[in-house]
């Protein structure tokens, strides 16, 4: 069985003062507003922007989620799969924050793949 290549994952170097880390956590944090802030102050940022992307698949992502939570509540089964949903959802959240202080472009779970996709 062949090994799976891992994955790159990009070491930046940060320089005292630079705020790189603090608007690659905010753009998480703050979800689609931290997104806007980080894409009109750190556009060129290719650090805080690799975060800034992913804030916004995993926004586009909690909106697919309560959907999906709202056709499931129609259901038993949904009352059951609901929090479940959300757990997964704040797990990818909590994770995207940790890798945003991490000082290394490491792609979120099911999010990551996403966020390489969308240019800007």
């Amino acid at each position: 069985m062949a090994k799976k290549p891992k994955k790159e994952v990009k070491k930046e170097s940060f320089e005292k003062g630079d705020d790189s880390k603090l608007f690659a956590f905010l753009a998480i944090l703050l979800s689609i507003l931290g997104f806007v802030i980080a894409l009109v102050a750190k556009r060129n940022n290719k650090y805080v922007m690799f975060y800034a992307k992913q804030s916004l698949v995993l926004f586009i992502a909690g909106i697919a989620a309560e959907v999906l939570i709202t056709l499931l509540t129609l259901s038993i089964v949904g009352i059951i799969l609901v929090p479940v949903v959300w757990i997964i959802y704040a797990v990818l959240w909590i994770m995207a924050l940790i890798y945003s202080l991490s000082g290394e472009e490491k792609e979120t779970p099911w999010i990551g793949k996403y966020a390489r996709i969308v240019k800007l």
